[in-house]
């Protein structure tokens, strides 16, 4: 008698493993369209944003890259609770993507304009001091020859940086291009400082 009830609570133990293994599959069944649509979903509203965001922010958008490409292996292994998890709140990033792109662009946007109107000119303007320096016999008050040589050094130095500056920006390379004008920007503010030239206001920001 007693074995016989040992072997049925075994036999009751084995089906209620049963069971729970098939609800735990059906769940898991269950959520596999969920997830392959999330899934979906974030692939859709990251393509919207990867042209731009590439551009202005490429660290971000590995993040969620990542993150779907993570979502993606979960479900190729049958994980389809944590594909969805991973993938659920992506459409949600890539908008917060979006938006910050489009205020990186215009604050870049803004930056490289405030270098084209400024640097062109100061680079004319120390060409011109230069070519006068250069054409004189007698050098101001503090200037030699070696300053002056050394400008002419920084000038063309300078209108080298400003030229990858401006290469960088017609291929779309905007942080580049504008991190490059605020370099060309700050050595022509040290050459024309050099050459005893006034440096325009808003250069000196």
């Amino acid at each position: 008698m007693w074995r016989a009830n040992r072997i049925g609570q075994t036999r009751l133990r084995g089906a209620g493993a049963l069971v729970l293994a098939l609800l735990l599959a059906a769940c898991g069944s269950a959520q596999k369209g969920p997830a392959e649509s999330a899934i979906k979903t974030a692939e859709g509203a990251l393509a919207a944003v990867r042209s731009d965001a590439a551009k202005f922010m490429p660290d971000q958008l590995k993040t969620l890259d990542d993150a779907l490409a993570g979502a993606k292996g979960s479900f190729e292994k049958g994980d389809y609770a944590a594909a969805l998890a991973a993938a659920k709140d992506l459409p949600a990033q890539a908008s917060s993507l979006a938006s910050a792109v489009a205020a990186k662009r215009a604050e870049l946007s803004k930056a490289w304009a405030d270098a084209s109107a400024g640097v062109p000119k100061m680079a004319d303007a120390i060409q011109s001091r230069v070519d006068i320096l250069s054409q004189s016999k007698k050098l101001p008050a503090g200037l030699d020859k070696d300053k002056l040589d050394g400008a002419k050094a920084e000038l063309a130095s300078l209108k080298q940086t400003w030229a990858d500056a401006s290469a960088d920006y017609k291929a779309g390379n905007f942080t580049d291009a504008v991190s490059k004008a605020k370099a060309a920007k700050d050595k022509a503010v040290e050459t024309m400082t050099a050459l005893n030239m006034q440096v325009p206001a808003a250069a000196k920001n």
